[in-house]
């Protein structure tokens, strides 16, 4: 199994984070002039750049349609986190589709939505598990969440493993360290006092240190981690995102990118238009000194495509027929333009 693969020559068709939403989803591949199989008039193939999945109202159609591009040959896919807690079972928020576990806690921000049977499922984790991490050419790389030397290198030895496989060996070492340190016995017992709380907004826990210490470690000494989750550090203070307090932070990683190739990831969340500064997602934060259709980082060449069409489902909460101010967007290379499922198409700057 290559969790590294190399792209082709054509001109590309980057797509940011869908997260279920297959109507957003249609209406962008007609924007960029795709037939219903995948073909474009000039060649020029899709790219999904993983969270394909979950708190939509159709994640099931999104992994169906991508499915059949990719097998027709006209598109590629990596992984990303959502793929990956798919994978490995980490049930979370907005994965009722798939999980039965999270069924009914999912319905209260999520509902209505397609769900999966048993005897579908087999297939979706047989497709998820069929694709890499990181797709790169001479002129372009493409990783979910964060491009680190150390990360891609762990990955690149080709192995008889799949990625779930190596996600757990990764895991499972990260485990036992915790274990002997004591780590994981101090981490359940925080997660088990502070449940109630964990997930409601308006009732915030005091600083966990013990969940703290163990996601941002946990994060950090596994490869497949940091490339689909990005690259973590304790945060200051308890803040809510993606429906539950969390104690670890994202790091802007692009900071200290010092490489000639490009990296396009998805994964943080940007906003095109930002009406409430005070209303932002907290990681669209790390874009709050960037221009929304800027490449960013140290040298200017890191660009995230994740333009928030999974908080989509808050306008429907609120019943709001109004255009969305979150947008589901496809990177065009190496024209670097972009296209966005409403039809507006604007040109990328540097930062």
């Amino acid at each position: 199994m290559h969790l590294v693969q190399q792209l082709p020559d054509n001109p590309l068709d980057i797509v940011g984070d869908i997260h279920g939403e297959l109507t957003a989803l249609q209406a962008l591949l007609l924007q960029l002039g795709y037939d219903a199989y995948g073909q474009h008039p000039e060649h020029r193939k899709l790219v999904f750049i993983g969270d394909l999945i979950d708190r939509g109202p159709d994640s099931k159609g999104v992994i169906a349609l991508v499915r059949r591009l990719v097998d027709e040959g006209n598109a590629y896919a990596i992984l990303g986190n959502h793929e990956i807690n798919l994978l490995t079972n980490d049930i979370k928020d907005g994965s009722g589709w798939f999980f039965d576990e999270r069924y009914e806690a999912d319905l209260k921000n999520y509902a209505p939505f397609q769900r999966t049977q048993p005897g579908e499922r087999p297939a979706i984790r047989e497709f998820l598990n069929s694709l890499p991490i990181v797709l790169k050419r001479d002129d372009i790389r493409i990783v979910h969440a964060a491009w680190t030397k150390p990360a891609v290198a762990a990955i690149s030895v080709p192995s008889v493993k799949s990625a779930t496989e190596q996600f757990k060996l990764w895991d499972h070492e990260a485990q036992t360290t915790a274990q002997t340190s004591g780590l994981l016995n101090r981490y359940k017992a925080e997660k088990a006092r502070w449940a109630a709380q964990l997930e409601d907004e308006k009732n915030p826990p005091p600083f966990l240190f013990a969940i703290a210490e163990y996601e941002a470690t946990q994060q950090m000494v596994n490869p497949l981690k940091v490339l689909t989750s990005g690259v973590e550090q304790l945060a200051t203070t308890p803040f809510f995102a993606g429906n539950r307090w969390r104690f670890s932070d994202r790091v802007s990683w692009w900071d200290d990118y010092d490489e000639d190739t490009p990296v396009v990831i998805g994964h943080y969340w940007r906003l095109l238009i930002l009406r409430d500064p005070s209303r932002a997602p907290r990681y669209s934060q790390l874009f709050r000194n960037i221009p929304a259709t800027a490449w960013h980082g140290k040298r200017h060449n890191v660009f995230c495509i994740d333009y928030s069409v999974g908080a989509r489902w808050r306008d429907r909460a609120k019943h709001n027929a109004a255009p969305s101010s979150f947008k589901l967007a496809a990177l065009q290379w190496p024209e670097n333009r972009l296209v966005f499922d409403s039809g507006e198409t604007m040109t990328t700057q540097p930062h």
